[in-house]
């Protein structure tokens, strides 16, 4: 999954280059019909391991 922080936009794709590719896809259709747009210059992008406990 893939989500822009900065809008309520997200994607989806069965490897994390597929969700990225999804994810600028679908911002690029958000934005389609606005102008003036100035988004973030560089975006923080970090993987996370998170421990399951049973």
């Amino acid at each position: 999954m893939a989500r822009c922080l900065e809008v309520e936009v997200t994607s989806q794709g069965s490897t994390m280059d597929e969700a990225m590719t999804n994810l600028k896809e679908a911002l690029e259709l958000y934005y389609e019909d606005q102008v003036d747009v100035n988004p973030p210059s560089s975006p923080i992008i970090a993987p996370l391991d998170v421990e399951v406990r049973p």
